[in-house]
């Protein structure tokens, strides 16, 4: 059995937009910078083998948070194809029935052009098992579409209705994966920011 942590990059322009960002490569912002450089991480997560998503504000995230981590191409956010760079406000006004429709198809739920959760799930499994075989607890940058995917692959969550558990996109969350390849949530909203 090994430990996996996954915590969100730091936050970005998009974000505060609340545009779709997928796999277009948006840096951080500079207040993103300031809240990335305001964190701790809890001193067993430093001996932890450090990964990251491809994308830059996911790595800048993890140089800020001074850690050395390895580019994990698995860990890249989820695909919104031509949805990216416009906000799901904008996407649900063009056709709010195609996109309710859409959306209650939870793991199967896929932007156009883009990608499903379900095929998140893929990825991850596959890196889980390469975890695995490398034996070492290990924690990770990456994404809220990613993260999202690994809660409803830990907790079994369809993504319709509300999740299991409310995550904290600022705090990192802990998962076990067994000698099976099998996900569970063992910690969410593990705080990130320093005690008063």
């Amino acid at each position: 059995m090994i430990q996996l942590v996954l915590l969100r990059h730091g936050p970005t322009e998009w974000n505060a937009a609340r545009r779709l960002q997928g796999r277009s490569d948006i840096p951080l912002s500079s207040l993103g910078r300031q809240a990335v450089r305001r964190k701790v991480l809890p001193s067993g997560f430093r001996e932890f083998r450090w990964l990251t998503s491809p994308l830059s504000r996911a790595c800048e995230t993890a140089s800020l948070l001074g850690v050395t981590a390895e580019i994990e191409p698995a860990l890249i956010e989820m695909d919104f194809g031509s949805w990216e760079g416009r906000t799901l406000a904008q996407v649900r006004a063009e056709n709010p029935e195609a996109v309710a429709l859409n959306e209650a198809l939870g793991l199967d739920f896929r932007p156009a052009e883009g990608e499903t959760p379900r095929e998140i799930q893929a990825r991850l499994e596959e890196l889980g098992t390469r975890l695995l075989a490398d034996g070492r607890d290990t924690a990770a940058v990456s994404h809220k579409g990613v993260i999202r995917a690994a809660l409803a692959l830990a907790t079994g969550w369809g993504m319709t209705g509300k999740p299991p558990v409310r995550l904290d996109w600022g705090a990192a969350h802990l998962f076990l994966l067994d000698a099976t390849g099998h996900w569970s949530l063992k910690r969410a909203n593990i705080p990130l920011e320093p005690s008063e």
